[in-house]
């Protein structure tokens, strides 16, 4: 159900990213993605770097998100502390085209198959993500800036 993406993949993804954007608006989260975030330019960067998969639960690609491995440059700084500094995966641009439940727990049951310290972030207004997070074991963990200078809700998840 979920695999690497591919450059065949790309046209599929904009309509799954604009329900996403439509489906964080109508949720009191207007601002975290512009009415283009992210840029075609972004998702063909993660399909070269082999960092972008896809969720297809029947077949058809109806979500997708980022597991970027190593360092994140937004997560240097936090007000707030990280409970591990060894090395961990980034989940980023979660996105569902919302024809389907349970992107998030597959997206995350899979992130912890590679990875035993995972970090996440989100918008204060994204409370459908916050939610998800919580529920699938991250911790709150403080505040970081992404690249723009806007804060989000940062949060780690610590395997066993």
């Amino acid at each position: 159900m979920i695999r690497r993406a591919s450059p065949e993949d790309l046209p599929t993804l904009a309509p799954v990213y604009a329900a996403a954007r439509r489906f964080m608006a109508e949720h009191g989260n207007p601002t975290q993605w512009s009415d283009r975030y992210p840029l075609p330019e972004d998702l063909e960067a993660d399909v070269e770097k082999g960092q972008l998969y896809v969720w297809t639960p029947d077949g058809a690609v109806r979500g997708a998100f980022v597991l970027q491995l190593g360092e994140e440059p937004s997560y240097r700084h936090i007000e707030g502390a990280w409970r591990s500094e060894e090395p961990y995966g980034t989940i980023h641009r979660v996105a569902s085209d919302g024809t389907r439940p349970g992107l998030f727990a597959a997206c995350a049951d899979f992130c912890k198959g590679r990875m035993s310290h995972l970090r996440i972030d989100t918008h204060r207004d994204n409370a459908v993500m916050q939610h998800l997070i919580a529920r699938h074991g991250f911790l709150p963990c403080g505040t970081i800036w992404v690249e723009d200078g806007t804060p989000r809700l940062a949060y780690d998840w610590l395997g066993g």
